[in-house]
């Protein structure tokens, strides 16, 4: 599903440039539970965010689906990140002006869902989600743990491929943390979703199927 080739990332430092990730290659396969690991300013975020298109990798080439997205132009990128990636962030990213309900649906809208079919989707994750007594609250009048479960939902929404998680337990306590993680693997087993999360607890990659290693930008 993914395919990672001499993966190199810098940045231009004075007449030199500091480089986050040096020769990277790595393979990941439908349906995976990927667990990042490593310490701080090891390149592991930055590595989540070529996957997930966020950045540009500075050279090398990615493979996603077996299209290669190093020469996809932004409508094409554009395209498939609407439709094949979900993305789950430590800070949540919800938006504050929105109702839990316009939050989720966000995603359908971009994708151009007839309105039946969007009302549709979301009661369903609302109800999946035991958010249904919740759907017209703001995001600030929910807890962190609430949060984040917005947040996944408005992730699956729309159906993706992969999720791509940023320290998705980060800003939660133990229970919450635990309700989220079991709550990826479920969506790994039983809907199938490939599922790749930056982490740094042990426990959180435990829930996975395998473990990368990082340090230094290089894959260990």
């Amino acid at each position: 599903m993914i395919q990672l080739r001499n993966i190199t990332k810098h940045y231009p430092v004075g007449f030199g440039k500091h480089e986050i990730l040096k020769d990277v290659n790595l393979d990941i396969q439908q349906g995976e539970f990927v667990s990042i690991m490593g310490p701080s300013g090891s390149g592991k975020s930055t590595l989540l965010h070529i996957l997930g298109m966020l950045e540009d990798a500075s050279e090398g080439e990615y493979l996603f689906q077996d299209e290669p997205v190093h020469k996809m132009n932004d409508k094409k990128r554009t395209q498939l990140h609407r439709g094949s990636i979900g993305f789950v962030f430590q800070a949540y990213h919800l938006i504050d002006e929105l109702t839990v309900y316009e939050n989720i649906e966000t995603p359908l809208l971009y994708k151009n869902v007839p309105s039946g079919e969007r009302k549709s989707r979301v009661a369903d994750i609302l109800d999946r989600f035991n958010m249904v007594a919740k759907k017209d609250l703001f995001p600030t009048q929910l807890s962190g743990g609430q949060q984040q479960l917005v947040g996944i939902a408005r992730a699956i929404v729309a159906e993706p491929a992969v999720i791509f998680a940023d320290e998705p337990t980060g800003n939660l306590h133990s229970d919450q943390a635990r309700q989220i993680m079991e709550l990826f693997a479920e969506l790994n087993k039983k809907d199938g979703i490939t599922i790749v999360q930056v982490t740094h607890s042990d426990v959180n990659a435990g829930y996975g199927n395998r473990v990368i290693q990082i340090m230094d930008g290089r894959i260990q």
